[in-house]
């Protein structure tokens, strides 16, 4: 590829201001530097960030294997119910700055900023400079990018190793090295190691690139692919496969897992039911997790689960309250930047031209996960739209940049862009009207616009191709500015959820110890448990996380993650108590579901009349921090 195929580009961005440095190196530094203030600002209002990632990073410090397990609290009785390379890294980070919620989340911030030079030069190699200070702004300025990198979930450093495997498969199309194709195999594994299937979503795109950019022989790509894949699925499945040939007495039960191994994870919570769940456990019907975690609950109408967050599926999904204040203010212009982009070459396999390449590879990024998450009816959260940003900004910068060159010789594309920029700021409006959001700065965008029509009407072409431009991008950045400002949701990374969700929402609770009334009963259990080992034992990690992150001690998580998990029976409980190791049981309401466990506890042990109705450390919480209508208290059993 050499420059003299790429678009037409704006001269300046090429000049030296200082030995080896252009300006549009210099303009990405100044958006890293831009992108690392959004993350950083108000960066205590995170709090523990997800409790349930932070209590485990805190047990995974305290052995080598709670570590290599990434168990969910220190005494091992349970995983978290993902794969370890996300969790590892950030236990890296805590060990170094402490357990904290913003040690856990930084590796992610990181991640956000250290993308955008990579998403830079990625859309640089096929479309210039202009492609590239558009598509790693627009990444920048997308309000789920900065909320869900704020934050311990692990998506944020998936993108970053996706962003990593992209590079890695535009030098295998362009060296014909397969080495270069294998690396880029092998980090896509790794993303599997971080959030299992979703880490294979782009896979399609950098396969395509691959099998129609490459000028190695068809037969020779095909095996190379074949090869590649193998390796995939070697990396992916390796930590599966020394977990499960591990004996069960020797490990941690396996999170969410329906049979105790790491192949029913990924296969069953983490697969099929990403795609449709019909198996509603009828007690969790209409109940969100309470950490925001991954669980069977939260179905709303038609009973798709988390239906309040991501709506109902179909195809307006992306353009439609709740799902389109993440990262959709400048989907119609990604989408007609792709129509755009099919146009703006002559094609000839292998695809020679770059525009042709880049669409291939961003634009099949983009349309794959716009059509997949759209159309899925299982577990899907809002966070996970993070997953579009990068191929977003690149086929705004894309179609940009297409249509700045096309302008040199064609006078149609002026029209092209108001057109576009009219489709997409009619959206925007459109958009804001849905959360109640309502301002007169907002007319900043339509009168940019306006001075941009005029400015194309007296000839100021480049003039107004960059004012256009800017207009689309004020309503964005507002909205990620008050992602930052307004103390989204702790557990559920979210974009801003405008005036109307704001005001609806009851004060948001951090996190924590609680009430004085939990206060006093963890200061109680720490009194009386110094001589066993379980702090107590609780329903699930809900009700425990955030004991494990005031103390350190283990707490057993009797049902895993949501309580439903079968981590222990009634007579492995029987079994704890007589060994010394356990004293007390915090349980009750219809949340426990375990009956076996009810049972005993009302049968071998007694009621702390101190607390025999309190609620848990951890208030159970649904979506955007409000309260859930299933908040029931437990009551504390002393067992011996």
């Amino acid at each position: 590829m050499t420059t003299a195929t790429l678009p037409i580009q704006p001269s300046f961005l090429k000049k030296n201001i200082f030995p080896g440095v252009t300006i549009s190196i210099l303009l990405v530094i100044v958006i890293m530097a831009f992108s690392f203030g959004m993350h950083m600002y108000n960066i205590e209002s995170i709090g523990d960030a997800n409790a349930y990632y932070t209590a485990a990073v805190k047990s995974m410090l305290q052995s080598w294997s709670n570590f290599f397990f990434v168990a969910a609290e220190p005494g091992g009785s349970v995983t978290v119910d993902k794969p370890p390379l996300g969790l590892w890294i950030e236990a890296v980070f805590a060990y170094f700055l402490g357990v904290s919620g913003f040690s856990v989340s930084l590796p992610n911030i990181l991640a956000g900023v250290f993308g955008i030079p990579l998403l830079y030069a990625m859309v640089k190699k096929y479309m210039g400079e202009l492609a590239g200070l558009v598509a790693a702004f627009v990444m920048a300025i997308t309000p789920v990018f900065v909320a869900t990198n704020r934050n311990n979930t692990m998506d944020g450093l998936l993108v970053f190793f996706l962003l990593l495997a992209a590079w890695a498969f535009i030098k295998a199309t362009e060296s014909e090295n397969v080495s270069w194709l294998l690396l880029g195999a092998f980090i896509v594994g790794l993303g599997f190691n971080i959030k299992m299937m979703q880490a294979f979503l782009p896979l399609p795109a950098f396969y395509a690139l691959y099998f129609f950019g490459s000028k190695t022989g068809w037969l020779r790509k095909i095996v190379n692919l074949g090869l590649a894949t193998v390796l995939l699925l070697a990396v992916s499945l390796s930590w599966a496969v020394a977990v499960d040939l591990t004996p069960a007495d020797s490990r941690p039960y396996i999170g969410s897992s329906e049979d105790n191994s790491v192949m029913g994870l990924i296969f069953g919570h983490n697969g099929v039911s990403r795609l449709g769940n019909n198996r509603v456990n009828p007690q969790q019907n209409g109940q969100a997790p309470a950490n925001g975690q991954d669980g069977p609950g939260g179905q709303q109408g038609g009973g798709t689960p988390f239906s309040q967050e991501t709506g109902t599926p179909g195809v307006l999904r992306f353009f439609t309250s709740p799902l389109s204040k993440q990262m959709s203010w400048l989907l119609p212009f990604a989408l007609i930047s792709v129509v755009l982009a099919l146009f703006g070459s002559r094609i000839k396999l292998p695809i020679e031209s770059g525009v042709h390449k880049a669409l291939i590879l961003w634009g099949g990024w983009l349309l794959t996960c716009i059509v997949f998450f759209s159309m899925v009816s299982g577990i899907f959260h809002s966070y996970y739209a993070i997953m579009l940003a990068p191929a977003l900004g690149a086929m705004v910068g894309i179609g940009f940049a297409q249509l700045w060159s096309w302008s040199a010789d064609k006078k149609w594309t002026g029209a092209v862009l108001v057109l576009s920029a009219v489709v997409t700021i009619g959206f925007q409006y459109f958009a804001t009207t849905q959360y109640g959001e309502s301002s007169w700065w907002m007319l900043g965008s339509g009168l940019l616009l306006g001075l941009g029509i005029i400015l194309m009407v007296i000839q100021k072409r480049h003039l107004a191709y960059v004012t256009i431009l800017a207009a689309m991008m004020v309503i964005p950045m507002y909205w990620t500015v008050m992602t930052v400002v307004a103390n989204s949701d702790i557990n559920l990374p979210t974009a801003y959820t405008g005036n109307n969700q704001q005001a609806s929402q009851p004060p948001r609770q951090q996190s924590g110890a609680g009430s004085s009334m939990n206060e006093k009963m963890l200061a109680y259990l720490q009194t009386n448990t110094a001589d066993v080992k379980y702090l107590l034992a609780v329903p699930s990690s809900q009700n425990g996380a955030t004991f494990v992150i005031e103390t350190g001690r283990p707490v057993l998580y009797m049902g895993g993650f949501g309580g439903q998990d079968d981590v222990v029976s009634a007579e492995d409980l029987s079994a704890l108590v007589a060994n010394g190791e356990l004293r007390y049981v915090l349980y009750g309401g219809e949340r426990g579901g375990k009956e076996d466990i009810a049972s005993w506890l009302k049968a071998s042990c007694s009621v702390v009349t101190e607390f025999s109705s309190t609620s848990s450390d951890a208030q159970p919480q649904g979506q955007n921090g409000q309260q859930r209508p299933d908040n029931q208290s437990l009551t504390l059993y002393m067992c011996k």
